[in-house]
């Protein structure tokens, strides 16, 4: 049986298929084919020519690395092949090491496509290279099971960087949307301006029939786009509208000779068949390293997306590690046939789950049908118009574009995923794509940093009637109680945070012990504060410590302490300690337990540290404490022998005096006829009452009580030990 599971889990289809329905599921997988390949033809040829490469790899790769994923993927739901923003990057690296730039007189033969020299290399061979280059770097996060590593590109990074990446995209089809010729290619910081600056100088040179084409398109797709739920409510199938569009294109472009005619550049050559398998220039791979790490992130990211929105909604599992084994065999397997780096299709995929597919099947079936456009069809799209690839490509980007609305929400709720899109979508408008994902990555990794350095603290106090300690910032039903002061702290206690620990605590206690490190502490034992006279200690803490008498430290969200943080809490508590202020720890979990006891944070004797399960624990410990030992010394060890019978006895005597001397008051006021006489009388018994009642005097504790003393846990185990 283990064999078959790992066999289930190397290949996820063997998994799926078994308990495949077939009577309910494949009707709805066999219409998801036919939509997604109807939507493959157009977008794949629009995404080639966006890659610089011939029009026919965009049909190549909706064919060669999705059957490989339809077998290792783990997605039933991600329609796998072409995408704008991955076909764009690549195009970037293709029209910087290739000899053609880009497709030139727009027609390639399939000899054309492979033909190189030693130090030269087609535009097909590029790409093929950042593909195998590519799939070795999934293939090697896979063996180091780096699939959490799409985790580290914030949501608010992918957002800014998806927009302006949609951006430049735009500004690329400019040129085939006004059928401009000549227009140079701008590499390095600022080409977007600088593309832009071109555009205008040739103004003058637009061709009017290409720009009629390009609005009459946008329109049609426009209108079909806002039109498209209405269309849903009478058809669950949705209208092939690009597919129309390019067929109306082509035989539009064959019947009034737009070529020709009127200059408007077209499709070019395509070839028939299935491309022959070729190695990639393998010697081109150290250039384009980066490059490839940059389109490895930003193509798992967008695809392991995708795959976990279905996943939640449709209640059903996506492994991470296994996504990334399959996106790397499939580039692997498509750079020996030709293909772009490919991931997953954000209108596709939703086309594919809308329209009824229920699993990798509905890739099996496209498969299929684009077989047909590779060995017989294909000679059919020559005459379309690149305008029209473009026009399909620009209304496409609406979505991405219409991501710039998501800088209000994101500076809304959180003003440093609202710094992080703005500096990612101006770097990667000013300088480059992979200049701004850097900077964007780089932010994203130092709020980590940041967040992880200064955990959350706060200061904890009683809402009245509870046990319930609160945030005394962020709530104002909470009263602090007298001389006990709360610490909160939330997250890892490391090297790295120790200091900010400190920090705090000094700020929420209000009191530094002392500014000079204790260079003492060792992790074998706490250091023994010796006995003080108590006379001493309350003058003491009467004039260092003022309000502060015993300190909590509120250690229930602490996750981790390694060896540098436990070694500050022991500095710490030694501080406190040795001017008298006990220190205790509440809610200590698990691991942070084990770790203050290896290295015996919790052998502190003489009552001034100890550790409770929660804080309200830690608060009556603390109370019982500081409730006597505030006083100086003779007036605790009075207060520590009075009994019941003398308070009674105490009461009683009050009582007397004060009636006795108000009954003479009032005689001799009376007497004299002054009033004040009585009030002053009166005012002699309270005082003479005071004096004799209030003190507790050898005659009110005769019958003293014997309590218990509070005991701290280390105490209590030293005398079972006993």
């Amino acid at each position: 049986m283990r064999p078959m599971r790992i066999l289930k889990t190397t290949i996820p289809l063997i998994d799926w298929l078994s308990t495949y329905n077939w009577k309910n599921d494949i009707l709805g997988d066999i219409v998801a084919g036919i939509t997604v390949a109807v939507m493959h033809i157009p977008q794949g040829m629009a995404y080639a020519i966006l890659g610089n490469v011939p029009p026919i790899i965009g049909i190549y790769m909706a064919f060669f690395p999705v059957l490989v994923y339809l077998f290792l993927g783990t997605s039933r739901h991600n329609s796998m092949g072409t995408f704008a923003l991955i076909c764009m990057m690549t195009g970037k690296v293709v029209a910087t090491y290739s000899t053609q730039g880009q497709v030139n007189k727009n027609s390639t033969t399939e000899n054309e496509l492979l033909t190189s020299t030693s130090s030269q290399y087609s535009s097909v061979e590029v790409a093929t290279a950042v593909t195998f280059t590519v799939a070795l770097i999934q293939l090697i996060m896979y063996l180091l099971r780096l699939g959490v590593i799409a985790a580290l590109l914030a949501d608010s990074l992918v957002s800014g960087f998806t927009t302006s990446a949609a951006v430049h995209v735009f500004t690329s089809q400019l040129k085939d949307l006004l059928g401009l010729k000549n227009i140079p290619r701008r590499k390095g910081p600022f080409k977007l301006i600088l593309s832009y600056v071109d555009l205008l100088n040739n103004f003058p040179s637009i061709n009017g029939i290409a720009l009629l084409v390009s609005c009459a398109t946008i329109l049609i797709l426009v209108v079909n786009n806002a039109l498209k739920p209405r269309f849903a409510k009478l058809s669950p199938f949705p209208i092939p509208i690009e597919m129309l569009v390019v067929v109306i294109g082509t035989v539009l472009s064959v019947y009034l000779n737009l070529a020709d005619v009127y200059g408007i550049a077209v499709v070019g050559d395509i070839p028939v068949g299935l491309p022959v398998p070729t190695l990639p220039p393998l010697s081109l791979v150290p250039n384009i390293l980066i490059d490839s790490f940059v389109i490895t992130m930003v193509s798992y990211t967008i695809s392991m997306s995708m795959a976990l929105i279905f996943a939640q909604k449709l209640s059903y599992e996506v492994d991470s590690n296994q996504e990334l084994m399959a996106q790397g065999i499939g580039n692997l397997v498509g750079s020996f046939f030709s293909c772009m780096p490919f991931t997953a299709s954000l209108s596709r995929s939703l086309i594919q789950q809308t329209v009824g597919g229920r699993t990798q099947l509905a890739s099996l079936i496209s498969c299929g049908i684009l077989v047909s456009v590779l060995l017989w069809i294909g000679p059919f799209f020559e005459p379309l118009p690149r305008c029209v690839l473009a026009s399909i490509i620009v209304v496409a980007l609406k979505g991405m574009l219409m991501k710039v609305t998501e800088f209000k929400r994101f500076w809304k709720l959180d003003k440093i995923d609202g710094i992080i899109w703005a500096v990612t979508f101006t770097t990667v408008i000013l300088l480059d794509v992979e200049y701004g994902l850097l900077i964007g990555i780089v932010f994203c990794v130092g709020k980590l940093i940041f967040f992880s350095v200064h955990p959350y603290t706060c200061s904890l106090a009683p809402v009245p009637g509870t046990e319930l300690y609160l945030d005394t910032k962020r709530y104002k039903g909470t009263v602090e109680l007298p001389g006990i002061r709360i610490f909160h702290y939330s997250g890892s206690l490391n090297f790295a945070c120790r200091q900010h620990f400190r920090d705090e605590v000094y700020k929420v206690a209000g009191q530094v012990p002392r500014k000079e490190p204790n260079g003492g502490f060792k992790h074998d034992q706490l250091k023994e504060v010796k006995k003080k006279p108590k006379l001493l200690i309350y003058f003491q803490r009467k004039l260092i410590v003022s309000q502060l008498r015993a300190l909590i430290l509120d250690l229930s969200a602490l996750s981790h302490i390694d060896l540098a943080g436990a070694s500050s809490l022991g500095h710490l508590i030694n501080e406190y300690c040795e001017i008298d202020i006990p220190v205790y720890v509440a809610g200590c979990s698990g691991p942070v337990y084990e770790m203050m006891r290896k290295c015996n944070l919790l052998e502190y004797k003489n009552g001034l540290f100890a550790a409770f399960p929660t804080v309200a624990d830690a608060v009556h410990f603390a109370k019982c404490n500081t409730e006597s030992s505030s006083m100086p010394a003779w007036s605790s060890s009075m207060y520590e022998d009075t009994d019941y019978d003398g308070q009674a006895r105490s009461e009683s005597l009050s009582r007397v005096i004060i009636t006795l001397f108000g009954v003479v008051g009032l005689i001799w006021g009376y007497v004299i006829q002054q009033f004040s006489q009585t009030m002053y009388i009166l005012g002699a018994g309270f005082v003479l009452a005071a004096i004799i009642t209030v003190p507790p005097w050898p005659m009110y504790r005769r019958k003293p009580l014997d309590w218990q003393k509070p005991q701290s846990e280390v105490t209590i185990k030293q005398k079972k030990k006993k």
